[in-house]
Order: C-alpha cells, then sequence, then structure tokens
C-alpha cells in the first residue's frame, strides 16, 4: 500500500486513523485499541485536545508530578512538574527540602525585555538609510497604535527600534530591532504582529523619501519575527548557608563537600563536554515546569542554551564559590513566560498548575522556574560528588525495569525491598526477577 496520502488533513479523526492503523501497523485492531486507550472519555474535553494541534489521533501522556517544600523569597510553594524521566522529581523535592532548612532560594527578576526583529536587504547608501529611519520611527510606532492599545494600558508595549547595520555578515542586510514589555502574556503574537506593521510602515514610506534614489526606494523585506534569544529578560536564583551546613551526614565535611562542589562547577565553565550535561541537568527541572505551565520549553531551552554561549564558548549556567565562610550556589537565566494566552486558558491541568502556584505573574512565574532548575543542579552536582549519580537514578529507574518485565504487585514489593540494600543494575535487576519467579514455581 502507498505510504503517500492526499488530503489528509481533511479527513475526519476516524478515518486518519484507519489509514494510518492499516498503512503502517501489522496489526491495525491493536493499534487502533493503544491509540484509543489514551483519548479523553469526556468529548467535550477530547475536543479541546484535538484542536490544540492538526491532525490529532490521540493524546500523549506525560506524569505530571509535584515537588513540595521550596521556600522562595520566604514563600513555600510546591511546584508541579510534568516530565518523564524518573529521578527528576525526587531530586527536586530532595534540594527544596535541603535548603528549606537553611534559608530557602532568594530570587530577583533582572530585566523584562524581549526582541523581535524585522531584516530587510537594501542597496543604497547608509547614511540616507539612517536619515530615513530617523524620520519614519514615530510612524512605525504610531502605526501599531491599534495593536498596541490594550497591553499599553497594562503597562506594557514597544520599548525601542534600532537601525542596525548588519552588512559585515551579508551585503546589504539591515535590521530593525525592536525591544518589547508583554507583562503577563510570552508575547509572541504581540510582537510578530508588531514587527509586521513596522515592515508595512517602513517599505510603504521608502517609497516616497526624497532621498532614496529612484533605484534605492527599495527595501526588501526578508521576515519579521521575534527572537527567544532574551538575554534582557533575566531572573537569577541562589543559595546560600555556612559551609559546615553542608555536611547533612555525607560522610564528608561541609568544607570538603563545598570545594568538590565548587571544583565540579568551575569544570562545567571550562569543559563544554561537560557543561552540555550539566546544564542539560538544570533543564531536567526548568522544563518540567515550563511544560506543566502550558508554554513554550522549545523556546526556553534555544534560548537558554545561546545565553550559555554568549561569550563564545559554551558554559555552565551556575556558579558557585565561599566567601567569608558562606557557601553561595547561584545562576542568572533568561526566561521568556507567560501567565496569560496560550495555552494558560485552555488546558485544564495548566490552570491547576498555575493556581497551585498561587496564580503567579509571569515574572513570578520566572522566578520559580529558575528555582526548579537551581535546585535540579544542586541536587545532581550533590550526588556526583558524593554518592556517585547511579545510586539514587537506577533506584528511581527501578520501577520502570520492573513495568518492563510486567511484574505484579507482589513481585514489585518484594524486589523493591530487595534492593533497598542491593545495587540497581538493569541485569542484577533481570536476575532477581528470574530468580523470584523460579522459586514461585517450585
Amino acid at each position: 500500500m502507498s505510504k503517500t496520502i492526499t488530503g489528509f488533513s481533511k479527513l475526519s479523526k476516524s478515518k486518519k486513523i484507519d489509514w494510518i492503523v492499516n498503512t503502517y501497523f501489522s496489526n491495525a485492531e491493536d493499534a487502533k485499541t493503544i491509540l484509543k486507550q489514551y483519548w479523553n472519555t469526556n468529548n467535550q474535553l477530547q475536543q479541546l485536545h484535538d484542536e490544540f494541534i492538526e491532525n490529532t489521533i490521540t493524546n500523549y501522556y506525560l506524569p505530571l508530578g509535584v515537588a513540595p517544600n521550596f521556600l522562595i523569597n520566604n514563600k513555600i510553594y510546591t511546584i508541579p512538574m510534568a516530565i518523564e524521566e524518573s529521578s527528576v522529581v525526587a531530586a527536586a523535592s530532595k534540594a527544596a527540602k535541603f535548603w528549606l532548612e537553611r534559608g530557602g532560594f532568594k530570587t530577583k527578576v533582572i530585566s523584562s525585555t524581549k526582541i523581535g526583529q524585522v531584516h530587510f536587504i537594501y542597496k543604497g547608501n547608509f547614511d540616507k538609510l539612517k536619515q530615513f529611519f530617523t524620520q519614519v520611527k514615530p510612524k512605525l510606532i504610531e502605526g501599531t497604535d491599534a495593536i498596541t492599545k490594550n497591553m499599553k494600558k497594562r503597562g506594557g508595549g514597544i520599548l525601542d527600534i534600532e537601525l542596525r547595520n548588519k552588512t559585515s555578515d551579508i551585503d546589504n542586510y539591515y535590521q530593525l530591532h525592536a525591544s518589547f514589555e508583554t507583562l503577563d502574556a510570552m508575547g509572541a503574537n504581540f510582537i510578530n504582529s508588531c514587527l509586521e506593521q513596522f515592515a508595512k510602515t517602513f517599505k510603504e514610506e521608502a517609497l516616497s523619501f526624497d532621498l532614496f534614489s529612484k533605484n534605492n526606494r527599495q527595501i526588501d523585506i526578508i521576515m519579521s519575527i521575534l527572537s527567544n534569544y532574551v538575554p534582557d529578560c533575566l531572573v537569577r536564583a541562589e543559595v546560600s548557608c555556612p559551609v559546615e551546613e553542608l555536611s547533612e551526614g555525607n560522610n564528608i565535611s561541609g568544607e570538603a563537600f563545598a570545594r568538590k562542589f565548587i571544583q565540579a562547577v568551575n569544570i562545567a565553565e571550562v569543559e563544554p563536554y561537560r557543561a552540555v550535561t550539566h546544564n542539560k541537568g538544570i533543564m531536567n527541572g526548568i522544563d518540567a515546569v515550563v511544560l506543566a505551565t502550558g508554554n513554550d520549553f522549545r523556546a526556553v531551552e534555544a534560548g537558554v542554551h545561546a545565553y550559555a554561549s554568549r561569550h563564545g564558548t559554551y558554559s555552565s549556567l551556575t556558579h558557585a564559590k565561599i566567601e567569608d565562610g558562606i557557601f553561595s550556589f547561584w545562576m542568572e537565566i533568561p526566561l521568556a513566560l507567560g501567565t496569560v494566552g496560550g495555552l494558560t486558558g485552555l488546558h485544564p491541568l495548566v490552570k491547576l498548575a498555575l493556581e497551585l502556584l498561587h496564580k503567579p505573574s509571569a515574572q513570578e512565574l520566572m522566578q520559580i522556574v529558575a528555582v526548579a532548575g537551581l535546585a535540579q543542579n544542586f541536587a545532581a552536582l550533590r550526588s556526583l560528588t558524593t554518592t556517585g549519580i547511579q545510586k539514587g537514578h537506577m533506584k528511581m529507574h527501578l520501577m520502570n525495569i520492573l513495568n518492563q518485565f510486567e511484574a505484579n504487585a507482589e513481585e514489585k514489593q518484594t524486589l523493591t525491598e530487595y534492593f533497598k540494600s542491593n545495587a540497581v543494575t538493569h541485569s542484577a535487576v533481570v536476575e532477581a526477577i528470574n530468580k523470584l519467579r523460579v522459586s514461585s514455581e517450585k
């Protein structure tokens, strides 16, 4: 059967599924059963999910967990996390409890500016282009009045527009580089609408600008789009305590632990191979909260990793030091988030997650998300520099292995107890479950 199809998006959901299962699966009925198992029995809710994207055939579930006991700026939070990796929520919860007894997390938003650009080609004299931009800039802003009206009422809007000469990179390439404040909205649609209006006004006004020759009045707009690189939408999260308070029964003194911990951070600051994995651990915490609150984790990931490379080499996002007997661990990270618009007002679980977080503003959510990332990194480095990462990770992974072998409730209970005092590896679990089953057959 041909695997190409015309007009797929116009088919009903059931016909889409029929084509999928009959074309790609050896057992069409089994495949269809699995797809339908994940449908929501509430038809209205399922329709809502179906309309989030095109060509929906089912729902793809991730566990939604919570990490309690986060003390952030003297306020207690239970943080929702949507993620499939087994150890993430446990590690965040452990770090939250550790710092709860040591003053908690301190955070602040440094800035919340977002960026958008109109990219264009102009082949004339740059000085004339500068004069044109100076003359037309007020008209660019005025042209967006209908778009920015409501945002300006709330205190946001367009902050500035600059003309940037990029001809050293690409011949005849320039930008309108605009900055925005979008308050509690992530603001992608708002920013893109403004940019497209800038482009329209800019191009139209160029046609009647006297200093442009007839041959050079043509502004060739390439594209108008926001940037997910937001180095001026920045939040800081940190923890600190006296060095001696770091010991907590790890068979290592607070001083020795702090020194080793700082060395681990220093390695991630200079070694990109380590930094990527180091920062991935931070994003375990960040992405889980971003996803749970209906935000765009792909945009966050792209912006964060670009920021980690801003000095020319990919480096650690977190930093640590000892000063006057005080251990400090901190991170400054760009996060463009929203608590209104998008899925925040549509997805029932997103609404629930935001209510769980005391209905935060976008700036408050930035701080909560940054804390989740810092906590995750602390937990990972603490394991790496003391017991090793696999001991705790494989303990959490045990249930996944048992489920792979379809262990029943009694087997799970027996083997969970057994591995409390034995090392968890895949082969060890397989051996243990086989022995258990052989003995039960006798």
